[in-house]
């Protein structure tokens, strides 16, 4: 998959929901199933044999599940694919997602790569607000704060006040030591990623 595929986020969910997915993927200690058929079995076995939870988490009937779960459809269409694989990968190694997760969260922290267009507020500032690249950890304060309103639901713009925060607190104002006051928005995000 290039950059460019994984920076554009999936449908009904912005860059910032879809970097978290993404960065919780590369935890994962073995491959996901890759085939459609494996794909619906494994759903099956989470949904403890109900086609027709299975059915609607994919958005099609429970005989096109029936189907590709013994091999008779195995090339989905794209809109179907794309659902197969993010379903899959949400429920994929649960446990190792949560230990990533509670360690970023108490002790890690995590990175964040974003380009995105940085405005500024503080008394004094001549600094006029523009496109950044910028790299730099969030505390695990702030990374427990990101993942409890991501499991809560939270939206994208739900998520930009709460990581500009973080951003200005270990990047611009460097955990406390300068700027003072300095309070940074962040909004047209260009592309952002995650590691724990």
């Amino acid at each position: 998959m290039s950059d460019h595929e994984q920076q554009q986020p999936a449908p009904g969910r912005g860059k910032v929901l879809e970097a978290l997915a993404r960065a919780e993927r590369k935890v994962f200690t073995r491959p996901a199933p890759k085939s459609a058929k494996a794909q619906v079995k494994f759903l099956l076995t989470r949904a403890k044999g109900s086609t027709k939870a299975v059915a609607e988490r994919l958005g099609v009937s429970r005989r096109t599940v029936e189907r590709y779960r013994v091999g008779k459809l195995t090339t989905p269409q794209k809109r179907l694919q794309a659902a197969l694989v993010e379903e899959t990968e949400s429920d994929w190694q649960p446990q190792v997602r949560a230990q990533a997760r509670a360690q970023a969260a108490t002790s890690r922290g995590m990175m964040v790569e974003v380009t995105a267009y940085f405005g500024f507020t503080c008394t004094g500032s001549s600094d006029d607000g523009r496109e950044r690249q910028i790299t730099t950890d969030i505390s695990p304060t702030y990374v427990k704060q990101i993942l409890e309103l991501q499991e809560a639901g939270a939206t994208e713009e739900d998520l930009h006040p709460i990581l500009a925060e973080a951003i200005t607190e270990s990047y611009f104002t460097e955990w406390g030591t300068r700027a003072d006051g300095l309070r940074a928005d962040f909004t047209a995000v260009s592309s952002i990623s995650f590691r724990f």
